[in-house]
């Protein structure tokens, strides 16, 4: 247990002072006659104050608007109404293309071959005004629907920013979604412009994508135009496009920059729920909450400065690219990678930390773990300029922490996070002001009233229980498309407490403000009325050396419920009476006998979501013998097969 109480890192006097949390700090100190001395002071203050915080931190950030307006914050005690800045107007792109200065690096995208590609914010500007000229020329107005079909490269961000300097809502699906999982989406938004590629690279293939291209254009009625962004400077002639990114930039060169100011609240993104159990929800998050929010993120929690480069391992299909580019609006860099995060080699990522001096590195848990259980090293690469890691996806487990300060970097502040599509955004994350402790994230969202809740809607300190936020915060959703009355926005979030936004995760909060995730609620496993966290037993399982992953379930059984645990295995092992053993043993030690598995089972391969996360929910229904209907929002759909008729669960 020493491990847990002594932190793994602690920021110097000269950092807390230098950064921007502490500059910010000092600022409402100065406005408001406070004297807030730390961190927990400041968070304590904002969630009393949530109006005051976010007008004070507009303030700070120097937002460009054309109005402000008088009102913060309307309906503040109806958390479903509410309402901040009701009377401002902004533009998103503008407030993106504003702060870095004209010479310095925007973007580098870099392809899975090295192919590498510089833009200036110079140069971004011009190539957002040719394109967002282009749009305008054919119709595009604001409110209407564009949507890509893209990579993650520069070409895909200048699409967004043209889109959004227009007042136009975006959405996005990356190249490695099937033609149904596209459609799915796509369909309810309904584009009037469609952005698609020629190619992705993933592992040293090139994928083609000619063929799923025309299939979803033939079903997207709405689409009006259809741009062809391919993916190295190739343009080429395709007959179902109707015009293509190099002739654009070409036809409507010289054009300048007009950024439509739209309300506060006027759609900015439209972002996809995983849709594993059923058709995915649109949800609709706003240009001034989107902006607002991301802005505190990266500036206070991440202080990220301008010219600082980040790089975040995404796709264009999952919201951390979304949160990605907002860098942009803090004068940063953005560090752009298209491809297999281990391909060709397992220390690719530190190779490019060393070549483009990255100082911000956001990875999947996952992909620490495979790290982790390869047993590699940073030794030999140059990591100086690394100044924050940062891990999402699912919950970091104790020993990947241990890890990363041996074997990756000592002097780096490690930040697990955690959020969602829901908010675009996140609950809880890290801060360099704050020490790391071993399994912990670092602290809750400033203006973040996040708390641990048990059944009858008690706050309480040390307990694992319901993550809820009390209070409103400006990346909430705007609502569901396709859901007028908004019954199927309130059921999804304000049902198990009224009014208040209840998130589906459980979450502990210790008395020093660090948060642990225990995983997701509505996957709860439930053996014999007690009730536990999935991530409460991968955290065993993952420390396993046998074990590449697992997936747990809750299997009916005899009038009640027993744990079935699912484990992939390192090659050259195998699933023994041995291995059982060890792995029983391990949980039984760490938790208690009620988290230990009835049943383990090796498989093949854990099937997963598009982005990733591995689907708890879909697994239980082929294991009790339901269909499931969306197997296009799986990465990998044949996974489900080896799950049906398993004789040991029968």
């Amino acid at each position: 247990m020493e491990k847990e109480k002594n932190p793994l890192w602690r920021p110097s006097e000269a950092l807390i002072d230098q950064s921007q949390m502490t500059e910010f700090r000092s600022y409402v100190n100065a406005s408001t006659n406070q004297q807030l001395l730390d961190y927990h002071q400041l968070y304590q203050w904002s969630v009393a104050n949530i109006g005051d915080f976010w007008s004070y931190f507009w303030d700070f950030c120097d937002l460009r608007a054309s109005n402000k307006g008088d009102t913060v914050l309307a309906n503040a005690k109806d958390m479903i109404g509410a309402k901040f800045f009701p009377d401002a107007g902004l533009n998103f792109a503008e407030n993106l293309l504003s702060r870095g200065s004209d010479a310095d690096e925007a973007i580098v995208f870099i392809a899975e071959d090295n192919t590498t590609i510089r833009l200036s914010y110079a140069e971004l500007k011009s190539q957002v005004a040719s394109l967002a000229s282009y749009l305008k020329n054919i119709g595009v107005t604001k409110g209407d629907k564009v949507a890509a079909y893209l990579p993650n490269t520069e070409k895909t961000i200048i699409a967004l920013l043209a889109t959004t300097s227009l007042g136009a809502v975006w959405s996005s699906c990356s190249p490695d979604f099937g033609v149904l999982g596209v459609v799915d989406r796509l369909s309810q938004v309904q584009p009037k412009v469609l952005f698609v590629t020629d190619e992705y690279l993933h592992k040293g293939k090139t994928f083609e994508m000619a063929e799923k291209n025309q299939a979803v254009l033939s079903v997207l009625g709405s689409v009006k135009a259809s741009i062809m962004m391919s993916l190295l400077n190739n343009d080429a002639s395709h007959s179902y496009t109707t015009d293509c990114f190099e002739n654009i930039q070409q036809e409507f060169a010289g054009s300048d920059l007009v950024f439509e100011q739209l309300d506060f609240n006027a759609p900015l993104y439209i972002l996809f729920s995983s849709g594993t159990t059923g058709v995915p929800k649109c949800i609709v998050h706003g240009v001034g909450g989107t902006l607002l929010q991301h802005l505190k993120e990266h500036r206070l929690h991440l202080d990220l400065k301008p010219r600082e480069r980040l790089f975040f391992a995404t796709t264009c299909g999952w919201m951390m690219w979304n949160w990605m580019v907002s860098a942009l609006a803090s004068g940063a860099t953005l560090i752009l990678y298209d491809g297999a995060p281990l391909y060709p080699k397992r220390r690719r990522f530190f190779e490019l930390i060393e070549a483009e001096r990255i100082n911000v590195l956001g990875v999947s848990a996952k992909y620490i773990d495979v790290l982790r259980k390869a047993n590699i090293s940073s030794e030999g690469y140059d990591l100086s300029s690394l100044k924050a890691l940062l891990s999402t996806g699912s919950p970091l487990v104790p020993e990947a922490f241990d890890y990363v300060y041996e074997n990756i970097k000592e002097d780096v502040c490690l930040s697990s996070i955690s959020g969602g599509t829901d908010i675009v955004s996140c609950f809880v994350l890290g801060s360099n002001v704050l020490p790391v402790y071993r399994g912990e994230i670092q602290c809750r969202g400033l203006a973040m009233a996040v708390e641990s809740w048990d059944s009858n809607g008690n706050s309480q300190i040390g307990e694992k229980g319901e993550l809820v936020c009390k209070a409103p915060f400006p990346s909430m959703p705007i609502g569901f498309l396709n859901d007028p009355t908004g019954e199927r926005y309130r059921s999804a979030y304000f049902d198990r407490f009224k009014g208040v936004w209840c998130h589906g995760d459980f979450l502990e909060v210790n008395e020093h403000g660090g948060v642990i995730i225990h995983g997701r609620s509505d996957t709860t496993l439930n053996p014999g009325g007690i009730r536990i966290g999935t991530a409460e037993i991968y955290r065993q399982v993952e420390v396993v050396d046998e074990v590449s992953e697992a997936l747990v379930i809750g299997q009916k059984w005899q009038d009640d419920e027993r744990i079935v645990l699912f484990v992939t295995l390192v090659d050259g092992c195998a699933l023994n009476d041995e291995l059982k053993q060890k792995i029983r043993q391990q949980i039984r030690q760490n938790t208690t006998p009620h988290h230990n598995p009835k049943v383990i089972i090796a498989v093949p391969e854990i099937p997963r979501t598009l982005n990733g996360k591995i689907v708890e929910l879909a697994v239980r229904a082929v294991v009790e013998g339901r269909e499931i209907d969306n197997k296009e929002a799986l990465l990998n759909p044949e996974a489900l097969g080896f799950f049906a008729n398993l004789e040991e669960l029968q």
